[in-house]
């Protein structure tokens, strides 16, 4: 969704600043924070509206599980951005809304600490992708969500780290940037 901010509102195409991606961090990188907030919730909505959308057409737990995947990896992987895009993380927060919407009131907060503490975005989407699963995993052992919800969660997941694996070796490294609320890449 970054490039069609970009594109319809005169900004920068975050492809070509920071990391490249599309997602919500590079969006606030090459076009402030408003458009980054946009991009943001587009990106929830990208994987939202196709789970529900199978789930109201009456998709077994499985197909609403694999279309929760499917939207994760488009996210990452644009078909229309030569396989490129962001690292599908807003997406499958969307399609977890979707699933079991009581795992973000327990993930959010983990998510926004990890940022706050560390100033990485990068380690607070891997590890709430993490915890996110267990969560789920949790809600199916309480018989709250059926068994493919979790392969969503597990799959999703796998994904989104796979998506992060440059920014796991810079982590490794210690060379991973610092998000910057207040800095804009004009550069």
């Amino acid at each position: 969704m970054g490039v069609i901010v970009a594109r319809l509102t005169g900004a920068r195409d975050p492809r070509t600043v920071g990391s490249g991606r599309t997602g919500g961090t590079n969006a606030f990188r090459a076009m402030g924070a408003w458009r980054a907030a946009l991009v943001a919730t587009l990106d929830v909505l990208k994987g939202f509206v196709p789970v529900a959308a199978a789930s109201l057409a009456g998709a077994s737990p499985l197909g609403v599980a694999l279309t929760g995947v499917a939207a994760v990896v488009g996210a990452w992987a644009s078909v229309w951005l030569h396989f490129h895009g962001g690292r599908g993380v807003a997406t499958g927060i969307g399609a977890a809304l979707f699933i079991q919407p009581l795992a973000l009131p327990i993930t959010a907060p983990v998510f926004f600490l990890i940022i706050f503490l560390t100033r990485w975005v990068s380690l607070g989407s891997l590890l709430v992708t993490a915890i996110g699963s267990a969560v789920i995993g949790g809600f199916v052992l309480l018989g709250w969500n059926p068994w493919p919800h979790f392969l969503f969660a597990v799959l999703g997941t796998c994904v989104v780290w796979i998506a992060h694996h440059d920014n796991i070796g810079r982590l490794l490294r210690g060379k991973e940037r610092r998000f910057d609320p207040f800095a804009r890449d004009d550069s």
